[in-house]
């Protein structure tokens, strides 16, 4: 991971938490002292050490998802996110039941967050908010305004925060940089429209069907104008479909599945982040109040009571040293 910009304004790190624990979670097959696994706590905090590392932020906020993050979404769409697989361990040598499985996996995350909050890096989480939203409100937050910001996660739905050149992501699981002329170039669609090509797709994973048979390069080839920076609506583009004379395939299916793409970009859109009043004072309290705090003992410790007491996370501390001074 390289830094790809020739800006010397300070640099952002935000993580999608969730994502990357989970990725952790999956992956590292580390034991307690007591035998249960810590492979998510351990996993993230090498991948964080890796990523402070490589990118060398000036500060590091990271972004949960609250308790009932998707409920608001899932009033919009009762099959929103319903149907996912569980998060397993890829690996057979750690036996647990469903119960004991769905505790440690919570009972680990809970650990993380003692971890961090032993480190100066701001946690934010917000009840019936997902991290998407946190995240792109923290991007878009005034005392961030002249900083680069790398968003941290596997996770498309972030593309559409690339409409400003100081916005990218870093996809771990491909090791690519994501920005605004990669994704013109590769969709064909700007960033500020994005959300509103997905909405058309629909997203897999989220449990969102689009339009049937239109994808991607389909929405390129008969929206053109959305590879314009001028970010359009879904009654815009729905009535470009009603007012074209000679009507293809992809305008007809639009008109006929016109709800279903309103209500995706709904779910999806996160230039306007589906965050109350309140819970925005609640992030403007927690970024205004930052005081980068370093307790290398506490975090020490923590390590060899959990039995990772080997694990090296040096560049974390010489950069949180550089960010506290």
């Amino acid at each position: 991971m390289e830094n790809t910009s020739s800006k010397q304004e300070k640099r952002l790190l935000v993580v999608d938490a969730l994502n990357m624990y989970f990725r952790a979670y999956i992956v590292d097959p580390s034991l307690s002292t007591n035998g249960q696994p810590i492979g998510g706590v351990k996993g993230f905090l090498k991948i964080l050490n890796k990523l402070v590392r490589e990118s060398k932020p000036d500060q590091v906020v990271i972004c949960w998802d609250g308790h009932g993050g998707s409920e608001k979404k899932r009033l919009l769409n009762k099959n929103y996110k319903q149907g996912r697989r569980p998060v397993r361990f890829n690996r057979r040598m750690i036996e647990l039941s469903e119960d004991e499985v769905y505790k440690n996996r919570a009972d680990q995350q809970l650990r993380l967050h003692e971890y961090l909050n032993e480190m100066p890096v701001v946690q934010i989480m917000l009840d019936y908010v997902e991290a998407d939203d946190v995240i792109a409100y923290v991007c878009e937050h005034k005392k961030y305004e002249e900083w680069n910001k790398i968003i941290v996660s596997s996770d498309k739905d972030f593309y559409q925060l690339c409409g400003n050149e100081d916005v990218m992501i870093w996809r771990p699981i491909q090791k690519t940089f994501v920005n605004r002329l990669v994704l013109t170039s590769k969709f064909g669609v700007h960033p500020n429209n994005f959300a509103l090509a997905r909405a058309i797709e629909g997203d897999s994973s989220d449990n969102l069907k689009g339009v049937p048979r239109i994808g991607m390069k389909t929405v390129a080839k008969y929206f053109p104008f959305l590879e314009e920076a001028r970010q359009f609506s879904c009654d815009e583009l729905m009535t470009h479909c009603f007012m074209t004379k000679d009507k293809k395939s992809a305008h007809k299916k639009l008109l006929e599945f016109k709800e279903r793409v309103k209500s995706n970009y709904t779910i999806m859109q996160l230039y306007e982040p589906n965050i109350s009043h309140q819970g925005r004072e609640k992030i403007n309290f927690a970024l205004k109040n930052f005081n980068p705090l370093l307790s290398k003992i506490n975090v020490t410790k923590m390590l060899m009571e959990d039995g990772q007491g080997s694990l090296n996370l040096s560049d974390l501390w010489v950069a949180f040293r550089k960010n506290i001074l």
